[in-house]
């Protein structure tokens, strides 16, 4: 297997950085209508941050996301600033009233974690008119987005697959596996698919590759049932789940077909029921991302943008990525670990998203026992 790849870095980050300032520091105005271009950012530690995140069925959101940047905020801000958080429940029509109404209501920056990334980008053009920076999180939206923060998505996969690979060894080539990606309307989920293909191709047999509406863990269920019956339940020696929620429902078809054992399965985003099956032994692996240091750091980027501090701003964005309308965007893109039963304690538990009283409550006991999880 080959090294993990470092993150992504543009060869004039650096150098951009130090003529970033003059372009920024004109983006951006709030509470001025007409070109931003034409604006400088007057905003005092009354700050109001517009945070619109996509969907519930993942659990991140609401126990992580929207609480980090709310306290960042307010610590940047010596409690004056606030957050208005909206959930679009996996809606793209309705993250788009959202954002309307926050233009309507002249919040002083947006942060946009979108349902549909293609669809928005007429709102974060709206926002844009208006003098309102809209700041990227998570998934990349087009449109005219001020800068871009999340973790390195294609990274993500290539973990993700490599781990599946090693939870496989030995594997051949003829070895059948199931691969469960994400939306079809979330940019991150094609970024994760290349970089599992990017290691699953060639060195197993895709048997069967679905792309699950709106992440839901019973449209995934669903699909792995329908793999199933054409692949046989014992003939399946590995799935490839994008994130936590789906590898769920895909235990519970792989289970409802009377799976002798379960094959390795794959998840991402560290989600407390998958790091419970983890530790039971049927989930292999997910991804832990800092859901503090990206949340964090876009609360600062936000700050940083509305209050003209383009030094600061500029040193949280030195990666650059391309949208489909977009070129050199800045960015953050935020390193991520394979996890699995050794390295919970290092990770989920050190970062403090879960104590070990969390996970391992009276089904797990045992478990954390003999994984030393005390």
């Amino acid at each position: 297997m080959r090294p993990l790849r470092p993150l992504r870095r543009t060869a004039t980050a650096v150098a951009a950085a130090s003529t970033m300032t003059l372009s920024l520091a004109a983006c951006g105005a709030l509470g001025v209508t007409g070109d931003s271009s034409e604006a400088s950012p007057t905003k005092g530690n009354d700050v109001t941050v517009g945070l619109l995140l996509p969907e519930t069925a993942n659990t991140r959101y609401d126990k992580f996301d929207y609480p980090i940047i709310k306290n960042k905020v307010e610590e940047l801000t010596d409690k004056q600033g606030k957050v208005v958080y909206r959930n679009a429940d996996a809606e793209a029509s309705k993250q788009a009233e959202q954002l309307q109404q926050m233009i309507d209501d002249q919040v002083d920056v947006i942060l946009l974690d979108a349902v549909d990334s293609h669809a928005i980008a007429g709102g974060v053009k709206k926002a844009k008119d208006a003098g309102i920076p809209v700041i990227a999180y998570d998934r990349l939206a087009e449109g005219p987005i001020d800068a871009y923060v999340s973790f390195d998505n294609e990274l993500v996969g290539e973990v993700q697959g490599r781990t599946l690979l090693e939870a496989m060894n030995p594997v051949d080539s003829s070895d059948k596996i199931v691969m469960m990606n994400g939306s079809p309307t979330d940019p991150n989920a094609k970024q994760f698919k290349a970089g599992a293909m990017s290691e699953l191709k060639g060195a197993v047999d895709i048997a069967k590759s679905f792309d699950t509406k709106d992440w839901k863990p019973e449209n995934a269920q669903a699909n792995m049932t329908e793999a199933i019956k054409a692949v046989g339940v014992n003939n399946i020696k590995g799935v490839y789940s994008a994130n936590d929620g789906m590898a769920g429902g895909i235990i519970k078809a792989l289970q409802a077909a009377g799976a002798a054992e379960l094959p390795p399965i794959t998840g991402q985003d560290a989600e407390l029921d998958a790091v419970q099956r983890i530790v039971g032994g049927e989930q292999f692996m997910s991804v832990y991302k800092s859901y503090p240091q990206e949340a964090e750091s876009a609360a600062e980027m936000a700050v940083a943008k509305v209050q003209g501090h383009d030094i600061q701003f500029d040193s949280l964005t030195q990666d650059q990525v391309d949208s489909p309308t977009d070129k050199d965007i800045p960015a953050l893109l935020v390193p991520v670990v394979a996890l699995t039963e050794k390295n919970i304690k290092e990770t989920v538990v050190a970062d403090g998203i879960y104590t070990v009283g969390d996970i391992c409550i009276a089904k797990y006991k045992a478990d954390c026992n003999s994984l030393g999880l005390k």
